[in-house]
């Protein structure tokens, strides 16, 4: 991972790569910042500038035999430490070292941005919360009796150290505190208050920001070669709220997303004022040709709108993710969204859902869904009058 590849956070860059021109290179190092801002690739990066044969004022080289062994997560000199639990494979005393493999291969798959629940759903332990536990912190403790095998700094990386159980922490206290010649401890975390004081205590704070939508946007036009309009990048950057991962994933759901939206607006509009139900009917049936995971999709869209329009109501805009023409949307129809119908409206649309997964018959589902819509909304309009 060089430091090209980060987006944004080139003050933190600059910093780290002036300490390394001075040889002040703090031996152990805590990277705070929220989900998304890059704290896991750039302590990767950092370790990987460290360490490089050929590096310049700026970055690694990418192409020595360390950089390239760094690429693939499997130098003998980089060692991750993360939150692990009991799986299918690794029924009794897990760690880290037991899931090397899976950890090498998620990361590949997010270039190193990672979650924690992307890394669970990885592992597929479901809803089972991981530890870095005490085995994990034997196992770091011999590592440093160890000299580097062949770089020049041995480089410990321990991802969401928040997640270390205080047997672990106590453990490595004087391994933080006093680390071995040549090696460089990491602990990356999102939540600074869960470390205990006397691991904070021992590690030099580098704390960062979320990304700014101006670098966001820029890295997905590059990512995206100019398949999304402009416009789109924009409001994806702006909803993303500083989070890469959220970018990513408003990205690949922009054609869905849109897709809905249209289809949702659409469908409220035949059933807010029904003029005739020919044209509710026909749209129905158009509804029921598009395959069981677009309907999913269309209702979980629905249920979405629900909730905007009731955070809306609650005088907490924030909550509300979207912008331009949706956003105008929702805030037009929060209104008939009410104490009325809403409860009615959200299990309407739930029970749908729970209907279309047990194959019910698309084309009598949306009409009858149709028709109590058109008495919810019926309700939510009196409401609003009154």
């Amino acid at each position: 991972m060089q430091f090209k590849k980060i987006i944004g956070q080139n003050d933190i860059k600059s910093r780290l790569i002036k300490g390394i021109e001075d040889s002040r290179i703090a031996h152990t190092q805590l990277f705070v910042g929220p989900e998304g801002s890059g704290t896991l690739p750039l302590a990767i990066a950092y370790g990987q500038y460290i360490n490089c044969n050929n590096r310049t004022e700026t970055d690694s080289c990418g192409v020595c035999p360390s950089c390239i062994k760094f690429e693939k997560y499997s130098h003998p000199d980089l060692h991750f430490y993360f939150p692990n639990t009991g799986t299918e494979s690794v029924k009794k005393d897990p760690q880290s070292i037991l899931f090397l493999n899976e950890w090498r291969k998620y990361l590949s798959s997010c270039d190193s941005y990672a979650t924690k629940s992307n890394w669970h759903s990885a592992l597929g332990v479901g809803n089972k919360q991981g530890l870095i536990n005490v085995r994990d912190a034997k196992n770091l403790i011999s590592k440093m009796s160890m000299k580097p095998y062949e770089a020049n700094f041995k480089i410990i990386i321990i991802w969401l150290a928040e997640r270390m159980n205080t047997e672990a922490a106590n453990k490595l206290l004087k391994t933080f505190e006093e680390p071995p010649t040549n090696t460089v401890i990491i602990l990356v975390s999102e939540r600074y208050e869960l470390i205990i004081p006397t691991v904070r205590s021992r590690t030099q704070l580098v704390k960062f920001n979320k990304i700014n939508d101006v670098n966001i946007e820029n890295a997905l036009h590059h990512l995206n070669n100019e398949n999304t309009n402009e416009l789109d990048l924009s409001n994806i950057a702006k909803i993303a709220k500083g989070n890469w991962n959220e970018a990513l994933l408003l990205l690949e759901n922009t054609e869905n997303v849109n897709d809905n939206f249209l289809k949702f607006r659409q469908w409220l509009r035949f059933c807010f004022r029904p003029k005739t139900h020919i044209d509710l009917f026909n749209f129905n049936q158009e509804l029921a040709r598009m395959g069981r995971e677009k309907q999913k999709s269309l209702l979980s869209y629905g249920l979405l709108v629900v909730h905007n329009s009731i955070m809306i109501n609650n005088q907490q805009p924030q909550a509300v993710k979207t912008i331009g023409e949706e956003l105008d949307f929702t805030k037009n129809f929060s209104p008939y969204i009410n104490a009325s119908n809403r409860k009615d409206i959200y299990e309407l649309l739930n029970q749908a859902i729970y209907n279309i997964e047990r194959n019910s018959h698309a084309g009598i589902l949306f009409t009858d869904l149709s028709l109590k819509l058109i008495r919810l909304l019926a309700k939510g309009k009196e409401k609003t009058i009154n």
